[in-house]
């Protein structure tokens, strides 16, 4: 059976949005009590979960802090980005597109 264009331009609309994580980058600057509070009160983890990540990414230099869509993990980075700057904290967030 052959796809009409609406059958084909209605499977385009129905594929999952591309996922992204976000994490936090390591520095000697910013306060463990910090990173812990923002992965509470941005990303929504646990005290336990967020001391864990702290950790890894105080050791790794790098932790996952969530995958999100595109505005989301874009919002999230920014939110991050806003409250360290507010304490002159230069913690870095990036934002990497999940393999497919």
């Amino acid at each position: 059976m052959a796809h009409t264009a609406f059958e084909t331009s209605l499977d385009t609309l129905l594929e999952e949005p591309k996922l992204y994580c976000v994490s936090l980058l390591n520095d000697d600057y910013t306060a463990m009590d910090f990173v812990t509070r923002i992965l509470i009160e941005v990303f929504d983890k646990t005290p336990d979960e967020a001391t864990s990540i702290m950790l890894r990414i105080h050791n790794k230099g790098k932790g996952v802090c969530g995958v999100y869509t595109y505005d989301i993990a874009e919002l999230k980075s920014q939110i991050v980005s806003q409250k360290a700057r507010e304490l002159d904290y230069p913690l870095r967030v990036i934002i990497e597109e999940m393999p497919s």
